[in-house]
């Protein structure tokens, strides 16, 4: 799970290196890789609708 993890968020941040993306891209389901990329942009969009909410209070 932790290399799913740092997958996505070096996609997130794009400085994933072509070498990891290969490997990423040689496991047997995308599955994992998209689940964490969904559940990681719910947190960042609810973490930035946070932020705007108190910054405005």
């Amino acid at each position: 799970m932790w290399r799913v993890l740092q997958a996505v968020l070096a996609a997130f941040f794009g400085v994933q290196s072509e070498r990891k993306r290969r490997e990423d891209f040689q496991q047997s389901s995308p599955w994992p890789f998209i689940l964490t990329g969904v559940l990681m942009t719910l947190v960042f969009v609810v973490a930035v609708g946070f932020l705007a909410h108190w910054a405005s209070s």
